[in-house]
């Protein structure tokens, strides 16, 4: 792509991962946001969302130049409000040039008008001057020091200096349209972070770039991948997701716990048609599936999203399971979180029979699978993959793809890994501050001015010290997944000290009957 001169103030087309390119306008940022190192990137403003991005200039281009190309090939809802908000503010801003130009040429008379009198006045100076020359000679010194006087003002006001100075605007001081070139410091900016994007392309001849940038809306996201996977990734859920065109392919789900329930609703809430088959009830607004084999038999996709390894084994291998409904064709996502065995086991089953295989197993918590943000970890049939892009962005922020099959399961169990891990240590921290006179209200203050400051950690506090521990990530789960880390590390010989220590406090928290609340509950295994 040729390089394009840009500056700023200038409306741009900006591109975030795989999804449309966005209408915006190249801002100043917040005085404390740092450009990114690198390639030269500039900071910019979309328009109809919240968002804010560094991005590369190679992900640039100007809008007027592309406006006809990029309304062609992009047709959501939220595109077209967005190319609207562009529209009507380049109609705010040219009734603001017209008016800055009367007002420039009324200036100009004035400033004319002004010089003229100057003229005229400094003649009639002059007049007097050579009629009172006599007089002048007699008081030379008094003369001379009243001409030096009237120089010296005239010198340092000229008429158009005196016009410049009555006029509102001060120098250093920006004309009132150029007011919103800057982004006024937000309070709602909780941290900054950065990422890489890709699989988007650009028209034929034009090489796939990579973007950096810092999203600092109110919800905060990123992705980072530096081992050339690709990821699906949006700098604001609500934006992009109002732009989903949904695969006309008919959609499964089987299992509607925790995860699954907000995942179906933002299927269902993106015009996917979806078929769902659950032990207990029915969702509101999808169709009901009388057998996990009835479902997979009618639809095209069917994922699926159940507790544990054995759970997923029967729900593909038991009666009237998934694997009775595989045909040739018939494709199978398994978003549950087990080991790298199982998952290629139920993989080598569904192909067998002429069906397609993707794990994606999801890294979140209730919250977020209702608010469409988790991530996805995917790995397996990189075009069933490709098949599942509007339903990955209807229910996540990001969605990696990561190789063969048992790629995403290893990744999942790390992550979760590390996270019980720390939720176990902020127990234990809590708990010994308190039996050591220390406030714990004042330590969580403490540990959100710092370094750890995140959302988790702020709201696992506060469960505690509010003593709600409802489910949002049930503790049994955790302790499951810690188990199944440490089994994947003893696997390849691989010391895991930390996540033993943790399951154990864990395994204590159940036995105090703590499995079906929130994994935060970890705290009274410390306290009993």
């Amino acid at each position: 792509m040729a390089a394009v001169s840009l500056r700023l103030g200038d409306l741009v087309w900006g591109k975030l991962g795989r999804y449309p390119p966005w209408p915006g306008k190249i801002v100043n940022p917040p005085k404390d946001l740092k450009k990114p190192r690198g390639k030269k990137c500039f900071f910019v403003k979309f328009f109809g969302t919240e968002d804010h991005a560094w991005i590369k200039v190679e992900q640039l281009k100007p809008y007027h130049a592309h406006k006809e190309e990029m309304i062609k090939i992009n047709k959501g809802k939220r595109f077209q409000q967005a190319v609207d908000a562009v529209e009507e503010f380049l109609k705010k801003a040219k009734g603001k040039d017209q008016a800055s130009s009367h007002n420039s040429s009324e200036e100009k008379n004035r400033r004319n008008s002004s010089e003229e009198r100057g003229k005229q006045s400094a003649g009639e100076e002059k007049r007097k001057a050579g009629l009172s020359e006599g007089k002048l000679k007699k008081s030379t010194g008094e003369g001379k020091k009243r001409a030096s006087s009237v120089s010296s003002e005239r010198g340092s006001k000229s008429p158009l200096k005196r016009a410049l100075d009555q006029s509102p605007r001060k120098r250093g001081r920006p004309p009132k349209d150029e007011k919103d070139l800057t982004i006024p410091e937000s309070s709602t900016v909780k941290r900054v972070m950065t990422g890489t994007v890709a699989g988007f392309k650009w028209p034929p001849g034009v090489s796939e770039p990579a973007v950096c940038y810092q999203a600092i809306t109110k919800k905060l996201k990123v992705c980072e991948e530096e081992t050339g996977s690709t990821s699906i990734q949006a700098a604001d859920s609500t934006a992009v997701n109002g732009s989903i065109t949904p695969t006309d392919k008919k959609i499964g789900f089987l299992g509607l716990g925790l995860m699954g329930s907000g995942i179906v609703s933002n299927l269902l809430k993106m015009g996917h048609t979806v078929t769902v088959w659950n032990r207990t009830a029915e969702k509101e607004g999808a169709r009901l599936g009388r057998t996990p084999a009835e479902v997979v038999s009618t639809c095209d996709i069917t994922f699926a999203c159940v507790s544990d390894p054995k759970a997923a084994k029967d729900l593909v291998l038991g009666p009237s399971g998934v694997l009775q409904g595989i045909r040739p064709g018939k494709c199978y996502v398994d978003m549950s979180t087990v080991d790298a065995d199982t998952v290629t086991e139920l993989a080598q089953v569904i192909v067998s029979r002429g069906g397609r295989f993707l794990e994606a197993p999801v890294s979140g918590n209730q919250q977020l699978s209702n608010d469409g943000m988790l991530v996805i970890l995917a790995a397996g049939d990189r075009g069933l993959y490709e098949d599942c892009s509007s339903c990955f962005q209807a229910m996540g922020k990001t969605s990696f793809f990561l190789g063969e099959v048992g790629n995403a399961a290893k990744m999942m169990l790390i992550v979760n890994m590390v996270q019980g891990s720390f939720m176990a240590t902020i127990a234990e921290g809590l708990t010994l501050a308190q039996v050591t006179g220390q406030s714990q209200q004042t330590l969580l203050d403490i540990l959100n001015q710092g370094q750890l400051a995140s959302i988790f950690l702020d709201q696992k506090c506060q469960n505690i010290l509010q003593g709600n521990f409802k489910p949002d990530f049930y503790l049994k789960y955790i302790q499951k997944d810690l188990r199944l880390a440490i089994a994947l590390g003893d696997s390849v010989n691989h010391p895991t000290p930390m996540a033993a220590a943790a399951n154990e406090v864990y395994k204590r928290a159940k036995a105090l009957d703590q499995s079906d609340n929130d994994m935060s509950a970890v705290y009274r295994a410390y306290i009993h």
